[in-house]
C-alpha cells in the first residue's frame, strides 16, 4: 500500500519515468476462513463445480503426462492434476465446513470428454484435444470465478474463490504455453449493452435502489431532473465544441 501511495502521489515526469514493478500476487491479508457469513445458491454452485473441475482435470492431466509424445503437453498435464489435487482438498475442507455435499464423479459432459482423450487416434489427436477441452473450461470458469469472489457473502468462500483465481489462471497459462491452443474455437464474449442515451446514462437500478432505500430528501424526481440537467449541459458543451472548430 505504501509503494503504490507513493507512486500516486510522486511528480507526474517521475511517475511516467518509473519502470513497472513485478506482476502483484494478491495477499492473504484479510482473508478469513471461519465459515462465516450468508451462503448463496452460488456460492454452493461454486463450490460443487470446483470439486467437479479436479473429478476430470486430474485424471486428463494424468492421461497427458502417460500418452503424450510433445514433452511440453506431458508436462502441462502433470502440473495441472498435480495442482488440482491440491485444489480439490482446499475445496473438500471448504465443502464440510458449511455442510455442502459435493459430487464425486465426472458430469456427463466432463466424462464425455475424458472419452475424447481415451478414444483419440494419435497423440497428436491426444494433445490437441486434451489442450483444448481444458483451455475452454478453464475460460469458461473463469469469469464464474470473479463473480463469486466480487459478492460473496461467506468468508471461507471468498478465500476459496481468490485461491482457484489463482488455479486458474496458472492452468490457462500452462495450457497456452503448449503453443497448439485452438483460439479461434474458444467462445466469444457477449456484446456488452447498449450505452445510455447520453452523457449522463440513466442507470434505472440505482434510481429503484434510491427510492427504495428512502434517501433523506432525495426523490426519484429530483433525481431524474438532476440527470436531465447534466444531459442538456453535456450537449451545450458538445454543440460550443464543433462551433468553435
Amino acid at each position: 500500500m505504501a509503494m503504490v501511495l507513493t507512486f500516486l502521489l510522486a511528480p507526474a515526469g517521475l511517475a511516467r519515468a518509473a519502470e513497472p514493478g513485478p506482476v502483484p500476487v494478491p495477499p492473504n491479508t484479510g482473508l478469513t476462513d471461519k465459515g462465516a457469513g450468508v451462503i448463496s445458491a452460488a456460492d454452493r454452485d461454486f463450490v460443487i463445480k470446483v470439486r467437479l473441475a479436479g473429478l476430470w482435470e486430474v485424471p486428463a492431466g494424468n492421461m497427458a503426462a502417460e500418452k503424450s509424445e510433445d514433452p511440453r503437453v506431458a508436462n502441462v498435464g502433470k502440473a495441472i492434476a498435480g495442482q488440482h489435487v491440491v485444489l480439490d482438498k482446499l475445496d473438500v475442507a471448504v465443502a464440510k465446513k458449511l455442510g455442502i455435499a459435493l459430487p464425486n464423479e465426472p458430469n456427463r459432459d466432463q466424462e464425455g470428454w475424458l472419452n475424447e482423450m481415451r478414444n483419440a487416434s494419435t497423440p497428436q489427436q491426444f494433445d490437441q484435444i486434451f489442450i483444448d477441452r481444458l483451455r475452454a473450461a478453464h475460460g469458461k470458469i473463469f469469469p464464474a470465478i470473479a463473480t463469486i469472489r466480487a459478492s460473496t457473502r461467506n468468508d471461507s468462500v471468498r478465500k476459496l474463490a481468490q485461491q482457484t483465481n489463482q488455479f486458474v489462471m496458472t492452468h490457462m497459462t500452462l495450457l497456452e504455453s503448449s503453443g497448439i491452443v485452438d483460439y479461434g474455437s474458444l467462445p466469444t464474449a457477449p456484446a456488452p449493452a447498449a450505452a445510455g442515451g447520453g452523457p449522463v446514462p440513466v442507470d434505472n437500478q440505482m434510481l429503484a435502489a434510491a427510492e427504495a432505500n428512502g434517501i433523506p430528501g432525495v426523490s426519484t424526481s429530483v433525481i431524474l431532473l438532476v440527470l436531465a440537467g447534466a444531459l442538456v449541459a453535456g450537449v451545450v458543451t458538445t454543440m460550443r465544441i464543433f462551433r468553435t472548430r
